[in-house]
């Protein structure tokens, strides 16, 4: 793989399934506000993961319902279910190997959110990060990691995306990143994979920095790529 062999000038990570696991707080929250909207929660359930939420309710054009204030509404539930939430496996200890200038959180999830579940899964906030109000746009467009790209001082295609969500590696793609998927959380089911070295956490894989600042990884062993 050829993230294997090249350095980066600083990487990106999305936040929900890619450094923490919040998964069973959003299908929860979700699932009821599908059953009191009339929707069929298994099918559409699912389709949340790695989008806006107010894309995710915009998209159905449910009548009489306002994306935005449904989505401040189920943000608002969100927020009061963390505590089941925690860090994937390894997460804590590959950040906190990196220079604190060469990477950021780009995610989806609006800031106060961000904030609520990096706390509960006692990971840090770092001051770049780019959450929901910050692009107007949101994931599979690639405006979220060329502006956390710009925040670092850095161009998009010298970065490394971490991602769990078809949508986050849609959108590193179209920003002319290179993307890592981790699969704690999906598995091995995006049809996207096959293009992008699969990790299942960060327990065998390692960060060197060099002296200039630039950004390697390295599998400790093979046994866990999937």
């Amino acid at each position: 793989m050829t993230l294997l062999t090249r350095s980066y000038a600083a990487f990106l990570f999305d936040m929900d399934g890619t450094i923490l696991t919040s998964i069973a707080s959003a299908e929860r929250t979700w699932t009821k506000w599908a059953i009191a909207h009339g929707l069929d929660a298994a099918t559409f359930v699912p389709t949340i993961h790695g989008v806006q939420s107010v894309e995710t309710v915009r998209r159905l054009n449910l009548p009489g319902v306002d994306p935005v204030a449904e989505a401040a509404a189920i943000t608002a539930a969100e927020m009061l279910d963390v505590g089941d939430i925690e860090p994937i496996a390894g997460a804590a200890a590959f950040l906190a190997s990196l220079p604190s200038e060469r990477w950021t959180i780009v995610t989806s999830a609006p800031r106060a959110l961000a904030e609520v579940r990096l706390k509960a899964a006692g990971l840090p906030v770092p001051a770049t990060m780019i959450a929901a109000d910050d692009i107007p746009n949101g994931k599979p467009a690639p405006d979220c990691f060329l502006v956390a790209a710009e925040r670092l001082g850095v161009m998009a295609s010298d970065c490394l995306v971490f991602e769990d969500a078809l949508a986050g590696i849609t959108a590193g793609e179209a920003a002319g990143a290179d993307v890592l998927v981790i699969t704690a959380t999906h598995g091995t089911s995006h049809a996207l994979d096959a293009r992008h070295l699969r990790i299942r956490d960060y327990l065998d894989v390692t960060a060197t920095v060099s002296s200039d600042g630039q950004l390697m990884i390295a599998l400790r062993r093979d046994g866990r790529e999937v």
